[in-house]
């Protein structure tokens, strides 16, 4: 089982890369963020849109706020901007809510339907926690890889290198 810290470190974990992710695609123009280069969900824009309702629907899950999502695929933001709007304000609240985590909710269960596969699932909430955190860390390394192949370098992604270590 993790902790409550560690949640708390990689809610920061996140906002640090995506603050990062989002400064270097805003670079970069409408255009080759939203050329379909064969990932998954085919572009960088599209695969940003696709982290963001993952949060979005498991932050749902955990707060009840937002109460509903939209159906799975649906392409949030087609405009960068309020993409990045978006997904900093929810990286704001996912620190949020990690500081103020306390380790009792993490040992309790978590009944929700899965928009995936429309089967009600109950899991302990530390391991949908698990499974958020990695969801991230996983599309956002489909990301850096494309940036990568077009010459673009995001930089260091290791915790150790965040700037609450580097103070």
């Amino acid at each position: 089982m993790i902790t409550a810290e560690h949640v708390r470190l990689m809610a920061e974990y996140n906002q640090w890369m995506n603050q990062r992710l989002c400064d270097l695609c805003e670079a970069m123009g409408d255009e080759a963020r939203k050329q379909d280069r064969g990932a998954f969900f085919g572009s960088i824009h599209l695969t940003l849109n696709h982290i963001l309702y993952g949060d979005l629907a498991f932050m749902s899950r955990f707060t009840s706020d937002p109460a509903e999502v939209p159906p799975i695929g649906v392409d949030l933001h087609d405009d960068f901007q309020d993409l990045k709007t978006a997904r900093l304000a929810l990286d704001a609240r996912m620190v949020a809510w990690g500081a103020g985590l306390g380790p009792d909710w993490l040992t309790t269960d978590l009944t929700f339907d899965s928009k995936v596969d429309n089967v009600t699932r109950t899991l302990p909430r530390w391991a949908v926690v698990v499974h958020m955190l990695n969801h991230q860390t996983h599309h956002r390394g489909q990301i850096t890889t494309l940036l990568s192949q077009m010459g673009l370098d995001i930089g260091t992604t290791d915790i150790p290198f965040m700037p609450r270590f580097n103070a």
